[in-house]
């Protein structure tokens, strides 16, 4: 009788350990499911990048980085040295990346001093220019539309920092702009966008500076332009520095891809 009592009780809990693992298993599904949402969330890119298919026909070796202009959008005027700050880093990043020789910044300054002023509406028509100039196989160039530093401190910001700038790359052989970038981000708090989790945790949970959203911007996007590319190896590489050690020129250098200093 206990005997048959026992084996009743096994039977049942095989079942229900059936059933259970069932319920498991599609709750591990759900949440599997919803834990790749939130990484893809988390992985998203603000930069909005195309290129043409011919840029992987480009042999590119020599580029220039062209000095960034200021175009307002919305009526919003842009923090004091905007163009200038994101220009410096972009020429960091770009010298960073390796691959492709950069022309010194005060070789393209000097270039730009025998063309007319560049702005909005011969941006195009200088970079052109700029790269027979300075003999390079592209160059690199855009606008700062916004760029919105944040007022308050680290923990406690009543308004965010905001930035959005566009980027060009144009081929001096066909002169063509054989890819364009777009990159908009203003920081919202973690409340708003449990999405950002990813950038709240790496800054401590803190209010960044504009600069900060640029850097993240202007890596993303020469990242995307150097996989684009065709590019040699063993060429020049430039640590990243801040706006003032750019300019100074204090920036150390090594050969080699893996860019060891």
């Amino acid at each position: 009788m206990k005997a048959g009592r026992a084996t009743g009780l096994l039977a049942l809990l095989g079942i229900f350990a059936l059933a259970i693992g069932g319920c498991t298993a599609i709750a591990a599904d759900a949440v599997n499911a919803t834990s790749e949402s939130v990484a893809d969330a988390i992985n998203s890119r603000n930069v909005k990048a195309h290129a043409v298919r011919s840029i992987k026909t480009l042999t590119v070796n020599r580029v220039a980085v062209m000095p960034l202009v200021e175009a307002p959008a919305g009526g919003d005027a842009l923090a004091p040295g905007a163009a200038e700050a994101v220009t410096a880093e972009l020429y960091s990043q770009v010298a960073l990346a390796g691959g492709w020789n950069v022309v010194p910044q005060q070789e393209v300054d000097a270039a730009l001093q025998k063309m007319p002023p560049t702005t909005v509406a011969n941006l195009d028509e200088n970079a052109l220019k700029l790269a027979h100039e300075v003999s390079v196989d592209g160059v690199i160039y855009g606008t700062v539309e916004r760029y919105k530093e944040r007022v308050g401190m680290d923990y406690s910001a009543a308004s965010p920092a905001s930035v959005t700038f566009a980027l060009k790359f144009v081929d001096l052989k066909s002169k063509e702009v054989v890819w364009t970038a777009k990159f908009a981000k203003s920081q919202a708090a973690l409340s708003e966008n449990i999405f950002d989790l990813a950038n709240f945790v790496q800054r401590s949970g803190r209010w960044v500076r504009a600069h900060e959203i640029a850097q993240e911007g202007v890596r993303e996007a020469v990242a995307n332009l150097h996989g684009d590319l065709n590019l040699q190896k063993n060429v020049k590489r430039f640590e990243t520095g801040t706006y003032g050690e750019l300019k100074s020129g204090q920036q150390r250098y090594n050969t080699g891809p893996q860019g060891i200093y």
